[in-house]
């Protein structure tokens, strides 16, 4: 398979690593993104990539909170400019409260009625009249016992470039006075999941592959290698431990306060997280630059 420029740009972008090592992961997986991430990181080359960070277009998160019920909807842009513009702004907003009492997927949303339109409509005349394109790209709804909601560089109140909502059973005043502080920190960690229940087997399972083929490869490469079974029953059961403690919420140390897991903390307020949603502007959308095209081609060639 040809590996182009575009293709080392993006594995550069994602994982940090340099130029000539991206090319080589792409060369020796054949141009499979994915393996090509995952042999960076077993060569120590690069931390484990997320979807998020391989930004993204514009626009605007926009959260609404009822009891018991919270939504976050994405609604993208062309330019950061139109998501500064009060127009835009009142659309989103606009939009996530009729999302809120409508349903639970953006079709049903977009078939429903704003101002005597549909939500399609009015989204379809923002887009003549303000002249950039549009998308309402992503919906999640939440429900629990006490829903809170947190937007983090809001641009105006209930919209911003990351919304989190956080689902939490428990007394209603303790939920929303520590559930905010849970929002914030899922803003700042992302995590990928609840706990080590609920994530997705297929990451676990590629986790361990990696981590299996990094200890291994260390152990071989070492002046004094351990017995292999000391690799398989600690080291590697050891990296997992961690990567989960680092990648769910739960397992996470508190940002406000680190001596506590997050599950700790819940606990100690007297509530129980039972969910969350944290959206991002942009995530997992190709943002078009030209930044190191040049660069690249120049590596691609030598």
């Amino acid at each position: 398979m040809t590996i182009t420029a575009q293709m080392v740009k993006e594995l550069r972008e994602s994982t940090g690593a340099g130029m000539m090592d991206a090319k080589k992961a792409l060369t020796e997986t054949n141009g499979d993104m994915e393996a090509a991430v995952d042999w960076l990181r077993t060569k120590g080359l690069a931390k484990a990539a997320k979807k998020a960070d391989r930004v993204a277009a514009e626009g605007l998160i926009g959260v609404a909170v009822t009891t018991g019920k919270g939504v976050a909807i994405e609604i993208n842009s062309e330019t950061d400019f139109v998501a500064k513009n009060a127009d835009f702004q009142a659309l989103v907003r606009d939009i996530a409260n009729v999302a809120l009492t409508t349903g639970d997927s953006i079709e049903v949303v977009k078939a429903a009625h704003l101002n005597g339109k549909t939500v399609e409509t009015v989204l379809q005349e923002a887009i003549a009249r303000i002249g950039e394109n549009m998308n309402f790209r992503r919906m999640h709804v939440l429900e629990g016992s006490t829903v809170v909601s947190y937007v983090h560089n809001a641009a105006a109140d209930g919209m911003g470039k990351i919304g989190v909502l956080v689902a939490l059973n428990g007394p209603a005043e303790a939920a929303q006075a520590i559930g905010k502080q849970f929002a914030m920190h899922i803003a700042a960690t992302s995590p990928l999941s609840l706990s080590e229940a609920t994530m997705d087997p297929a990451v676990v399972e590629r986790e361990l592959a990696v981590q299996t083929a990094k200890a291994l490869e260390e152990n071989a490469s070492s002046a004094k290698p351990k017995p292999e079974q000391v690799i398989h029953n600690n080291i590697i059961p050891g990296r997992m431990k961690k990567f989960l403690a680092e990648n769910t919420l739960l397992g996470q140390a508190f940002v406000i306060n680190p001596d506590l897991t997050v599950e700790q903390a819940a606990k100690e307020a007297g509530v129980e997280i039972t969910g969350f949603a944290r959206v991002a502007v942009g995530e997992g959308v190709e943002k078009k630059t030209e930044d190191f095209a040049a660069e690249v081609a120049k590596a691609l060639q030598g």
